[in-house]
């Protein structure tokens, strides 16, 4: 047992180690704005795993943003599609690199948020309006916004609502890694805000609105959750609902949200073929008996979940 526990805190360092990603350019209406450009691009990839810190607003706490900060205020028309680009380190795209925009076993959704701001170039970020225009989740299948952001090399789009007011905004864009949240802090939020002026628009007042720290608790049922024993079949995106312009969110194939929170309880055992403590019942390409012997559980102990799962002791 302790053998193998050690192995998956060696895994835990190593996926940590080069597994990270942060949001690091903007594109408007298909056009790119440029590397960092009007961006507050954290120096250090790393994740922010405490939901009560500032660090959550837009980064540049434990993580310093890189230097010079931009001081460029991108022009976004209201109704723009807007894509967000991730990747693995702050230098951009890398084809060689098999962790960009981010290694496969970190799933989770990807997220945006809108804050209204005198200026969009403000040093001070707390205490601001935050209203949600976008998520992605679980879903279709067995898929997570990840798996889709991976797919399209980094870029996920999404559009800002045609009727809000003109004016500055911070636009925050996050990706939420699930691989490690079986306990808190666990999950992973990567994050930066991109600074933008949004011209057109109406005179909506955005709803619901909340605030960071305090939109996401360590106990929701989108933070605290094994993404991998039990099988996730349903999701809870963290956070508020999405505003939308007419009063009904945006449907998304992939935003799966459940009348109930995913249970982190182990279900019943069923009969059939189990498995000695400590051994495999379960994981990438694994095909035997997933059925734990009595008093231990079919678990995965943070980052080595990306080879397979063991029967630990359940207490």
């Amino acid at each position: 047992m302790k053998s193998i526990l050690s192995i998956a805190s060696l895994g835990c360092f190593l996926g940590s180690a080069y597994a990270h990603t942060i949001f690091q350019e903007l594109w408007v209406n298909g056009v790119a704005q440029g590397h960092k450009v009007g961006i507050r691009v954290p120096s250090y990839d790393g994740p922010i795993e405490n939901v009560t810190t500032n660090d959550l607003i837009c980064n540049g706490g434990i993580n310093p943003y890189f230097q010079p900060i931009s001081q460029t205020i991108i022009d976004v028309p209201a109704g723009a599609e807007v894509t967000a680009e991730f990747h693995h380190t702050i230098h951009g795209k890398n084809p060689g690199d098999l962790s960009d925009p981010i290694d496969p076993t970190h799933k989770g959704p990807l997220l945006a948020y809108l804050a209204k701001v005198p200026s969009a170039l403000q040093t001070d970020v707390t205490g601001l309006d935050w209203f949600k225009i976008y998520e992605d989740g679980y879903g279709p299948g067995t898929q997570w916004a990840v798996d889709r952001l991976i797919a399209n090399e980094g870029l996920v789009t999404f559009t800002i609502p045609e009727c809000i007011p003109a004016g500055e905004y911070l636009l925050r864009v996050e990706l939420i890694a699930l691989h490690s949240a079986f306990s808190y802090p666990g999950a992973q939020f990567y994050m930066s805000c991109a600074q933008i002026r949004v011209t057109g628009g109406g005179n909506a007042v955005p709803a619901p609105i909340t605030h960071f720290p305090g939109a996401y608790s360590g106990t929701d049922p989108g933070i605290k959750l094994s993404i991998y024993y039990p099988p996730v079949t349903n999701y809870v995106i963290p956070g508020p609902p999405v505003f939308s312009c007419n009063g009904t969110a945006p449907s998304t194939s992939s935003a799966v949200v459940p009348s109930s929170p995913v249970s982190s309880t182990v279900a019943p055992q069923p009969t059939g073929p189990t498995v000695g403590q400590w051994g495999q019942c379960g994981g990438i390409g694994y095909t035997g008996p997933t059925t734990c012997v009595a008093g231990t559980t079919c678990f995965a102990q943070s980052d080595y979940v990306r080879t397979s799962l063991f029967c630990f002791d359940a207490g």
